[in-house]
Protein backbone atom coordinates (compact mmCIF):
# COMPACT_ATOMS: atom_id res chain seq x y z
CA UNK A 1 0.00 0.00 0.00
CA UNK A 2 1.35 3.53 -0.18
CA UNK A 3 2.32 5.83 2.13
CA UNK A 4 -0.67 6.29 4.55
CA UNK A 5 -0.09 10.26 4.79
CA UNK A 6 0.71 10.64 1.49
CA UNK A 7 -2.84 9.27 0.35
CA UNK A 8 -4.61 11.00 2.52
CA UNK A 9 -2.74 14.08 1.72
CA UNK A 10 -4.11 13.34 -1.92
CA UNK A 11 -7.83 12.64 -0.87
CA UNK A 12 -7.86 16.01 0.92
CA UNK A 13 -6.21 17.75 -1.86
CA UNK A 14 -9.28 16.99 -4.17
CA UNK A 15 -11.42 17.56 -1.54
CA UNK A 16 -9.95 21.21 -1.36
CA UNK A 17 -11.28 21.77 -5.34
CA UNK A 18 -14.96 21.11 -4.10
CA UNK A 19 -17.07 24.14 -3.62
CA UNK A 20 -19.34 22.08 -0.81
CA UNK A 21 -16.43 21.53 2.05
CA UNK A 22 -15.61 23.92 3.96
CA UNK A 23 -12.46 23.68 6.07
CA UNK A 24 -10.63 21.42 7.66
CA UNK A 25 -13.51 20.01 9.64
CA UNK A 26 -16.09 19.06 7.34
CA UNK A 27 -13.30 17.79 5.10
CA UNK A 28 -12.36 15.10 7.49
CA UNK A 29 -15.69 14.46 8.72
CA UNK A 30 -16.29 13.69 4.31
CA UNK A 31 -13.14 11.84 4.39
CA UNK A 32 -14.70 9.35 8.00
CA UNK A 33 -18.08 7.94 6.35
CA UNK A 34 -16.20 7.10 2.97
CA UNK A 35 -13.75 5.01 5.23
CA UNK A 36 -16.19 3.73 7.25
CA UNK A 37 -18.31 2.30 4.15
CA UNK A 38 -15.50 0.77 2.78
CA UNK A 39 -14.22 -0.47 6.02
CA UNK A 40 -17.77 -2.20 6.75
CA UNK A 41 -17.41 -3.56 3.01
CA UNK A 42 -14.45 -5.51 2.99
CA UNK A 43 -15.45 -7.13 6.66
CA UNK A 44 -18.89 -7.96 4.96
CA UNK A 45 -16.22 -9.84 1.99
CA UNK A 46 -14.55 -11.46 4.93
CA UNK A 47 -18.08 -12.51 6.65
CA UNK A 48 -19.43 -14.14 3.71
CA UNK A 49 -16.96 -16.56 3.45
CA UNK A 50 -16.89 -17.44 7.28
CA UNK A 51 -20.78 -17.59 7.76
CA UNK A 52 -22.62 -19.82 5.05
CA UNK A 53 -25.76 -17.67 6.19
CA UNK A 54 -24.51 -14.17 6.38
CA UNK A 55 -27.01 -11.04 5.48
CA UNK A 56 -26.00 -7.80 4.81
CA UNK A 57 -27.94 -4.95 6.57
CA UNK A 58 -27.96 -2.97 3.08
CA UNK A 59 -30.12 -3.05 0.13
CA UNK A 60 -27.48 -4.46 -2.45
CA UNK A 61 -27.44 -1.46 -4.34
CA UNK A 62 -25.92 0.40 -1.69
CA UNK A 63 -23.57 -1.29 -0.33
CA UNK A 64 -19.74 0.30 -1.36
CA UNK A 65 -19.10 -2.62 -3.77
CA UNK A 66 -22.47 -2.12 -5.93
CA UNK A 67 -21.84 2.10 -6.61
CA UNK A 68 -17.84 2.56 -5.61
CA UNK A 69 -15.71 -0.32 -6.38
CA UNK A 70 -15.69 0.17 -10.22
CA UNK A 71 -12.66 2.86 -10.59
CA UNK A 72 -14.80 3.72 -14.20
CA UNK A 73 -18.12 3.21 -12.38
CA UNK A 74 -20.89 6.14 -11.60
CA UNK A 75 -19.47 9.60 -11.54
CA UNK A 76 -20.61 13.13 -11.57
CA UNK A 77 -24.24 14.59 -11.38
CA UNK A 78 -25.70 10.91 -11.04
CA UNK A 79 -23.44 10.05 -8.23
CA UNK A 80 -24.16 13.69 -6.23
CA UNK A 81 -27.76 12.61 -6.60
CA UNK A 82 -27.42 8.76 -5.64
CA UNK A 83 -25.57 10.05 -2.35
CA UNK A 84 -27.83 12.78 -1.13
CA UNK A 85 -31.10 11.29 -2.01
CA UNK A 86 -30.56 7.38 -2.15
CA UNK A 87 -27.43 6.31 0.23
CA UNK A 88 -27.71 8.93 2.84
CA UNK A 89 -31.56 9.17 3.19
CA UNK A 90 -31.67 5.47 3.88
CA UNK A 91 -28.61 4.93 6.02
CA UNK A 92 -30.02 7.75 8.17
CA UNK A 93 -33.55 6.38 8.24
CA UNK A 94 -34.96 3.60 6.84
CA UNK A 95 -32.83 0.51 7.26
CA UNK A 96 -35.03 -2.17 9.12
CA UNK A 97 -33.72 -2.74 12.31
CA UNK A 98 -35.00 -6.26 12.95
CA UNK A 99 -34.60 -9.74 11.61
CA UNK A 100 -31.25 -11.41 11.72
CA UNK A 101 -28.99 -7.79 10.06
CA UNK A 102 -31.11 -5.57 12.82
CA UNK A 103 -28.32 -4.66 15.10
CA UNK A 104 -25.79 -4.53 12.66
CA UNK A 105 -28.42 -1.69 10.73
CA UNK A 106 -28.71 -0.45 13.88
CA UNK A 107 -24.90 0.50 14.14
CA UNK A 108 -24.86 1.86 10.73
CA UNK A 109 -27.98 3.90 11.54
CA UNK A 110 -26.47 5.44 14.38
CA UNK A 111 -22.79 6.24 12.64
CA UNK A 112 -24.52 8.30 10.12
CA UNK A 113 -27.29 9.91 12.30
CA UNK A 114 -25.06 13.03 12.40
CA UNK A 115 -22.64 12.82 8.82
CA UNK A 116 -23.37 14.99 6.07
CA UNK A 117 -21.99 14.66 2.67
CA UNK A 118 -20.26 17.93 2.05
CA UNK A 119 -18.85 17.57 -1.43
CA UNK A 120 -21.17 18.69 -4.14
CA UNK A 121 -19.17 17.77 -7.01
CA UNK A 122 -19.42 13.82 -7.89
CA UNK A 123 -16.46 14.04 -10.31
CA UNK A 124 -14.08 14.90 -7.26
CA UNK A 125 -16.03 12.42 -5.44
CA UNK A 126 -15.61 9.73 -7.67
CA UNK A 127 -11.45 10.82 -7.51
CA UNK A 128 -11.76 10.45 -3.33
CA UNK A 129 -13.53 6.95 -3.86
CA UNK A 130 -11.14 5.63 -6.27
CA UNK A 131 -8.10 6.64 -4.00
CA UNK A 132 -9.94 5.29 -1.17
CA UNK A 133 -10.44 1.74 -2.81
CA UNK A 134 -6.78 1.51 -3.19
CA UNK A 135 -6.78 0.08 0.61
CA UNK A 136 -7.51 -3.48 1.49
CA UNK A 137 -8.84 -3.67 4.40
CA UNK A 138 -9.09 -7.52 4.77
CA UNK A 139 -5.06 -7.52 4.00
CA UNK A 140 -3.30 -7.31 7.60
CA UNK A 141 -0.78 -4.78 6.69
CA UNK A 142 -3.07 -2.78 4.88
CA UNK A 143 -5.73 -3.10 8.38
CA UNK A 144 -3.13 -2.23 10.27
CA UNK A 145 -2.55 1.07 8.59
CA UNK A 146 -5.98 2.00 9.93
CA UNK A 147 -4.31 3.34 13.17
CA UNK A 148 -1.98 5.56 11.02
CA UNK A 149 -4.92 6.53 8.83
CA UNK A 150 -7.03 8.29 12.33
CA UNK A 151 -3.67 9.52 13.28
CA UNK A 152 -2.87 11.24 10.50
CA UNK A 153 -6.38 12.28 11.09
CA UNK A 154 -6.58 13.36 14.18
CA UNK A 155 -3.34 15.89 13.50
CA UNK A 156 -5.25 17.31 10.82
CA UNK A 157 -7.87 17.78 13.06
CA UNK A 158 -5.65 19.54 15.22
CA UNK A 159 -6.19 22.67 13.09
CA UNK A 160 -9.92 22.27 12.98
CA UNK A 161 -9.55 23.25 17.01
CA UNK A 162 -10.74 19.79 18.62
CA UNK A 163 -8.61 17.01 18.14
CA UNK A 164 -7.06 16.77 22.06
CA UNK A 165 -11.10 16.49 23.40
CA UNK A 166 -10.43 12.32 22.29
CA UNK A 167 -6.57 11.45 21.25
CA UNK A 168 -4.58 9.45 23.81
CA UNK A 169 -1.04 8.55 22.53
CA UNK A 170 -1.04 4.66 22.09
CA UNK A 171 2.03 4.24 24.91
CA UNK A 172 -0.09 5.64 27.62
CA UNK A 173 -3.35 4.07 26.43
CA UNK A 174 -1.29 0.75 26.42
CA UNK A 175 0.20 0.84 29.67
CA UNK A 176 -3.24 1.85 31.84
CA UNK A 177 -4.86 -1.35 30.49
CA UNK A 178 -1.10 -3.72 31.22
CA UNK A 179 -1.60 -1.62 34.65
CA UNK A 180 -5.12 -2.40 35.15
CA UNK A 181 -5.27 -6.18 33.49
CA UNK A 182 -8.86 -6.23 33.04
CA UNK A 183 -9.50 -9.88 32.91
CA UNK A 184 -11.97 -11.66 30.23
CA UNK A 185 -15.36 -11.62 31.79
CA UNK A 186 -14.78 -8.21 33.26
CA UNK A 187 -17.11 -5.23 31.58
CA UNK A 188 -14.52 -2.85 30.55
CA UNK A 189 -16.38 0.92 29.88
CA UNK A 190 -14.67 4.00 28.46
CA UNK A 191 -17.70 6.45 29.02
CA UNK A 192 -15.76 9.24 26.58
CA UNK A 193 -14.46 6.64 24.14
CA UNK A 194 -13.35 9.10 21.69
CA UNK A 195 -11.48 7.07 19.11
CA UNK A 196 -12.04 3.86 20.53
CA UNK A 197 -8.16 3.41 21.67
CA UNK A 198 -8.83 2.19 25.09
CA UNK A 199 -11.40 0.07 23.83
CA UNK A 200 -8.98 -1.60 21.35
CA UNK A 201 -6.25 -1.76 23.30
CA UNK A 202 -8.17 -4.09 25.90
CA UNK A 203 -9.28 -6.06 22.87
CA UNK A 204 -5.78 -6.97 22.40
CA UNK A 205 -4.64 -7.13 25.83
CA UNK A 206 -7.35 -9.73 26.54
CA UNK A 207 -7.06 -11.88 23.20
CA UNK A 208 -3.57 -11.95 24.38
CA UNK A 209 -3.60 -13.06 27.63
CA UNK A 210 -7.12 -14.65 28.16
CA UNK A 211 -8.91 -15.65 24.89
CA UNK A 212 -8.51 -19.17 24.02
CA UNK A 213 -11.90 -20.61 22.79
CA UNK A 214 -14.70 -19.24 20.81
CA UNK A 215 -16.81 -18.87 23.61
CA UNK A 216 -14.53 -16.55 25.24
CA UNK A 217 -14.07 -14.42 22.03
CA UNK A 218 -17.80 -14.40 22.15
CA UNK A 219 -17.09 -13.16 26.24
CA UNK A 220 -14.94 -10.76 25.26
CA UNK A 221 -17.16 -9.28 22.08
CA UNK A 222 -19.81 -9.00 24.65
CA UNK A 223 -17.82 -7.49 27.34
CA UNK A 224 -16.62 -3.77 25.92
CA UNK A 225 -18.51 -1.10 26.16
CA UNK A 226 -18.26 3.17 24.88
CA UNK A 227 -19.67 6.35 24.80
CA UNK A 228 -18.94 9.21 22.49
CA UNK A 229 -20.93 12.24 22.19
CA UNK A 230 -19.24 13.68 19.27
CA UNK A 231 -20.27 12.07 15.55
CA UNK A 232 -16.93 12.28 13.75
CA UNK A 233 -14.89 10.50 16.84
CA UNK A 234 -18.20 7.98 17.61
CA UNK A 235 -18.03 6.86 13.94
CA UNK A 236 -13.92 6.34 13.79
CA UNK A 237 -14.76 3.93 17.27
CA UNK A 238 -17.27 2.16 15.47
CA UNK A 239 -14.64 1.68 12.42
CA UNK A 240 -12.09 1.04 14.98
CA UNK A 241 -14.04 -1.73 16.52
CA UNK A 242 -15.33 -3.63 13.05
CA UNK A 243 -11.25 -3.33 12.48
CA UNK A 244 -10.68 -5.18 15.67
CA UNK A 245 -13.56 -8.14 15.11
CA UNK A 246 -15.93 -6.96 16.27
CA UNK A 247 -18.98 -6.66 13.78
CA UNK A 248 -21.83 -5.76 15.60
CA UNK A 249 -20.29 -2.56 17.95
CA UNK A 250 -23.51 -1.62 19.62
CA UNK A 251 -21.93 -1.10 22.74
CA UNK A 252 -20.52 1.56 21.03
CA UNK A 253 -23.48 4.47 21.76
CA UNK A 254 -23.25 7.91 20.63
CA UNK A 255 -24.30 9.67 23.61
CA UNK A 256 -23.23 12.00 26.33
CA UNK A 257 -22.51 9.95 29.23
CA UNK A 258 -23.37 13.28 31.44
CA UNK A 259 -26.76 13.26 30.53
CA UNK A 260 -28.49 11.12 32.03
CA UNK A 261 -28.95 12.72 36.02
CA UNK A 262 -26.84 10.72 38.47
CA UNK A 263 -29.13 9.25 40.79
CA UNK A 264 -30.68 7.58 37.43
CA UNK A 265 -27.62 5.12 37.49
CA UNK A 266 -28.43 2.02 39.26
CA UNK A 267 -26.55 -1.54 39.98
CA UNK A 268 -27.25 -2.96 36.26
CA UNK A 269 -25.05 0.11 35.13
CA UNK A 270 -21.96 -0.63 37.32
CA UNK A 271 -18.86 -2.10 35.55
CA UNK A 272 -16.12 -4.04 36.49
CA UNK A 273 -13.18 -1.87 35.32
CA UNK A 274 -13.22 2.04 33.74
CA UNK A 275 -9.96 3.35 31.53
CA UNK A 276 -10.78 6.92 30.13
CA UNK A 277 -9.26 10.21 29.37
CA UNK A 278 -12.31 12.31 30.16
CA UNK A 279 -12.15 16.01 27.91
CA UNK A 280 -10.46 18.27 29.86
CA UNK A 281 -10.20 21.94 30.20
CA UNK A 282 -13.92 22.29 28.67
CA UNK A 283 -17.18 23.42 29.88
CA UNK A 284 -20.57 21.02 29.97
CA UNK A 285 -23.45 22.65 28.14
CA UNK A 286 -26.35 24.61 30.34
CA UNK A 287 -27.96 22.32 32.77
CA UNK A 288 -26.12 19.31 32.22
CA UNK A 289 -24.52 19.95 35.87
CA UNK A 290 -28.37 19.96 37.56
CA UNK A 291 -27.66 15.74 36.67
CA UNK A 292 -25.66 16.18 39.32
CA UNK A 293 -26.37 16.36 43.30
CA UNK A 294 -25.56 19.65 44.70
CA UNK A 295 -22.29 19.02 46.35
CA UNK A 296 -20.49 17.86 42.94
CA UNK A 297 -22.03 20.18 40.81
CA UNK A 298 -19.51 21.89 38.27
CA UNK A 299 -19.37 22.88 34.57
CA UNK A 300 -15.63 21.46 34.33
CA UNK A 301 -16.20 18.36 32.11
CA UNK A 302 -13.58 16.38 33.75
CA UNK A 303 -14.44 16.75 37.09
CA UNK A 304 -18.21 15.71 36.59
CA UNK A 305 -16.85 11.90 34.84
CA UNK A 306 -14.70 11.28 37.64
CA UNK A 307 -17.73 11.82 39.92
CA UNK A 308 -19.70 9.46 37.94
CA UNK A 309 -16.80 7.31 37.46
CA UNK A 310 -16.95 6.28 41.09
CA UNK A 311 -20.31 6.28 41.07
CA UNK A 312 -19.98 3.69 38.04
CA UNK A 313 -17.79 1.56 39.69
CA UNK A 314 -18.82 -1.97 40.79
CA UNK A 315 -17.43 -2.69 44.21
CA UNK A 316 -13.81 -3.90 44.15
CA UNK A 317 -13.65 -2.13 40.13
CA UNK A 318 -10.76 -0.79 39.04
CA UNK A 319 -10.48 2.44 37.22
CA UNK A 320 -7.29 4.25 35.92
CA UNK A 321 -8.01 8.07 34.12
CA UNK A 322 -5.68 10.69 32.63
CA UNK A 323 -6.44 13.80 34.53
CA UNK A 324 -4.64 17.48 34.57
CA UNK A 325 -2.50 18.63 37.26
CA UNK A 326 -5.44 21.27 37.90
CA UNK A 327 -7.44 18.17 38.98
CA UNK A 328 -5.08 17.49 41.69
CA UNK A 329 -4.49 20.85 42.95
CA UNK A 330 -7.76 22.62 42.45
CA UNK A 331 -10.02 23.49 45.04
CA UNK A 332 -13.92 24.20 46.18
CA UNK A 333 -15.83 21.89 44.29
CA UNK A 334 -12.69 19.77 43.26
CA UNK A 335 -11.43 19.49 46.85
CA UNK A 336 -14.94 17.70 47.84
CA UNK A 337 -14.85 15.41 44.46
CA UNK A 338 -11.13 14.35 45.96
CA UNK A 339 -12.43 13.52 49.61
CA UNK A 340 -14.98 10.87 48.08
CA UNK A 341 -12.27 10.08 45.99
CA UNK A 342 -10.20 9.09 48.81
CA UNK A 343 -12.87 7.82 50.80
CA UNK A 344 -14.74 5.45 48.74
CA UNK A 345 -11.97 4.50 46.72
CA UNK A 346 -7.70 3.43 47.02
CA UNK A 347 -5.95 5.91 44.93
CA UNK A 348 -3.09 3.94 45.32
CA UNK A 349 -0.57 5.34 42.61
CA UNK A 350 -0.36 8.59 40.81
CA UNK A 351 1.74 8.44 37.45
CA UNK A 352 3.03 12.44 37.34
CA UNK A 353 3.60 12.48 33.28
CA UNK A 354 6.59 14.76 32.06
CA UNK A 355 5.46 17.60 29.88
CA UNK A 356 4.64 17.29 26.17
CA UNK A 357 2.92 13.34 26.08
CA UNK A 358 0.03 15.20 24.45
CA UNK A 359 1.95 17.30 21.82
CA UNK A 360 0.97 18.95 20.01
CA UNK A 361 -2.64 18.84 20.77
CA UNK A 362 -2.15 20.39 24.64
CA UNK A 363 1.00 21.17 26.91
CA UNK A 364 -0.84 20.82 30.00
CA UNK A 365 0.70 18.50 32.19
CA UNK A 366 -0.86 15.11 32.65
CA UNK A 367 -1.37 12.38 35.40
CA UNK A 368 -2.74 9.00 35.56
CA UNK A 369 -4.74 7.98 38.43
CA UNK A 370 -5.04 4.21 39.53
CA UNK A 371 -8.12 3.43 41.58
CA UNK A 372 -10.18 0.64 43.11
CA UNK A 373 -13.22 1.11 44.84
CA UNK A 374 -14.81 -0.03 47.97
CA UNK A 375 -11.71 0.43 50.37
CA UNK A 376 -10.45 3.68 51.58
CA UNK A 377 -7.30 5.14 50.73
CA UNK A 378 -4.34 4.60 53.08
CA UNK A 379 -1.60 6.28 51.19
CA UNK A 380 -0.63 7.26 47.82
CA UNK A 381 1.99 6.01 46.02
CA UNK A 382 3.61 8.81 43.27
CA UNK A 383 5.86 7.80 40.00
CA UNK A 384 7.28 10.59 38.18
CA UNK A 385 8.08 9.16 35.11
CA UNK A 386 11.10 10.71 33.46
CA UNK A 387 12.27 11.40 30.05
CA UNK A 388 13.96 8.99 28.43
CA UNK A 389 17.71 9.60 28.06
CA UNK A 390 18.60 12.00 25.54
CA UNK A 391 15.01 13.22 25.19
CA UNK A 392 14.02 16.87 26.53
CA UNK A 393 9.94 17.18 25.27
CA UNK A 394 8.12 14.71 23.00
CA UNK A 395 6.80 15.99 19.58
CA UNK A 396 4.85 14.53 16.83
CA UNK A 397 7.88 13.10 15.51
CA UNK A 398 9.27 11.91 18.58
CA UNK A 399 6.35 10.79 20.99
CA UNK A 400 6.10 8.61 23.80
CA UNK A 401 6.80 4.78 23.64
CA UNK A 402 5.43 2.28 25.17
CA UNK A 403 9.18 0.70 26.63
CA UNK A 404 9.47 3.53 28.48
CA UNK A 405 6.70 2.29 31.20
CA UNK A 406 9.24 -0.76 31.95
CA UNK A 407 11.05 0.46 35.08
CA UNK A 408 6.96 1.45 36.15
CA UNK A 409 5.84 -2.07 35.30
CA UNK A 410 8.76 -3.89 37.14
CA UNK A 411 8.55 -1.34 40.34
CA UNK A 412 4.27 -2.08 40.42
CA UNK A 413 3.97 -4.90 42.67
CA UNK A 414 0.31 -6.47 43.19
CA UNK A 415 -2.64 -4.47 44.58
CA UNK A 416 -3.77 -8.13 46.23
CA UNK A 417 -1.09 -8.08 48.59
CA UNK A 418 -1.13 -3.65 48.72
CA UNK A 419 1.69 -3.16 46.63
CA UNK A 420 4.61 -4.89 49.71
CA UNK A 421 7.43 -5.03 46.79
CA UNK A 422 7.12 -1.17 46.20
CA UNK A 423 10.19 0.77 47.10
CA UNK A 424 10.85 4.46 47.17
CA UNK A 425 13.23 5.58 44.69
CA UNK A 426 14.60 8.56 42.73
CA UNK A 427 11.08 8.14 40.79
CA UNK A 428 8.84 7.10 43.45
CA UNK A 429 7.63 8.37 46.43
CA UNK A 430 4.71 7.41 49.60
CA UNK A 431 2.13 9.53 51.24
CA UNK A 432 0.17 8.81 53.77
CA UNK A 433 -3.26 10.02 53.67
CA UNK A 434 -3.62 11.55 56.70
CA UNK A 435 -0.95 14.19 55.09
CA UNK A 436 -3.11 14.85 52.05
CA UNK A 437 -6.01 15.70 54.24
CA UNK A 438 -4.06 17.64 56.27
CA UNK A 439 -3.19 19.31 53.01
CA UNK A 440 -7.10 20.21 52.32
CA UNK A 441 -6.79 17.18 49.53
CA UNK A 442 -4.13 18.96 47.60
CA UNK A 443 -2.98 15.82 45.98
CA UNK A 444 -0.12 17.75 43.96
CA UNK A 445 2.96 16.60 45.97
CA UNK A 446 6.67 17.18 44.59
CA UNK A 447 9.03 14.51 44.10
CA UNK A 448 10.81 14.98 47.77
CA UNK A 449 14.24 13.32 45.97
CA UNK A 450 14.18 16.24 43.81
CA UNK A 451 15.57 20.17 44.70
CA UNK A 452 13.59 22.56 44.82
CA UNK A 453 11.31 22.86 41.83
CA UNK A 454 10.05 25.98 40.12
CA UNK A 455 6.38 25.77 39.47
CA UNK A 456 4.83 26.72 36.28
CA UNK A 457 1.20 26.07 37.22
CA UNK A 458 -1.08 29.41 36.01
CA UNK A 459 -3.55 29.09 39.49
CA UNK A 460 0.51 29.21 41.62
CA UNK A 461 1.91 31.52 39.68
CA UNK A 462 -1.28 34.23 40.19
CA UNK A 463 -1.38 33.28 43.55
CA UNK A 464 2.50 34.07 43.97
CA UNK A 465 2.37 37.40 42.34
CA UNK A 466 -1.04 38.29 44.22
CA UNK A 467 1.17 37.88 47.78
CA UNK A 468 4.36 39.86 45.85
CA UNK A 469 1.63 43.10 44.91
CA UNK A 470 0.36 42.57 48.60
CA UNK A 471 3.57 43.11 50.19
CA UNK A 472 4.88 45.43 47.40
CA UNK A 473 1.29 47.71 48.42
CA UNK A 474 1.90 47.23 52.40
CA UNK A 475 5.81 48.64 52.00
CA UNK A 476 4.18 51.48 49.53
CA UNK A 477 2.15 52.58 52.54
CA UNK A 478 4.85 52.56 54.81
CA UNK A 479 6.80 54.70 53.12
CA UNK A 480 4.00 57.08 52.22
CA UNK A 481 3.55 57.12 56.37
CA UNK A 482 6.74 57.85 56.61
CA UNK A 483 7.18 60.34 53.74
CA UNK A 484 4.06 61.87 55.57
CA UNK A 485 5.04 61.66 59.18
CA UNK A 486 8.31 63.26 57.91
CA UNK A 487 6.55 66.53 55.61
CA UNK A 488 4.90 67.82 59.06
CA UNK A 489 7.87 67.68 61.29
Amino acid sequence: MSNVSGIIKSIQDIMRKDVGVDGDAQRISQLVWMFFLKIFDDREAELELIEDDYKSPLPKHLRWRAWAKDPEGITGDALADFVNNSLFPTLKEKLPTHGPAGERALVIRNVFEDAYNYMKSGTLMRQVINKICEIDFNNTDDRHTFGSIYEQILRDLQSAGNAGEFYTPRAVTRFIVNRVDPKLDEIVLDPACGTGGFLTCTIDHKREHYVKTKEDEETLVASIRGVEKKAMPHMLAVTNMILHGIDTPTNIRHDNTLSRPYKDYGNKDRVNVIVTNPPFGGMEEDGIENNFPAHLRTRETADLFVALIIKLLKDGGRAAVVLPDGFLFGEGMKTRLKQSLLEECNLHTIVRLPNGVFNPYTGIKTNLLFFTKGKPTEHVWYYEHPYPEGVKSYNKTKPMRFEEFETEIKWWGKESDGFKKRKQTEQAWKVPVADIVSRNYNLDIKNPHVGAQVSHDPDELLKKYTGQQKEIASIRDKLKAVLEEALLR
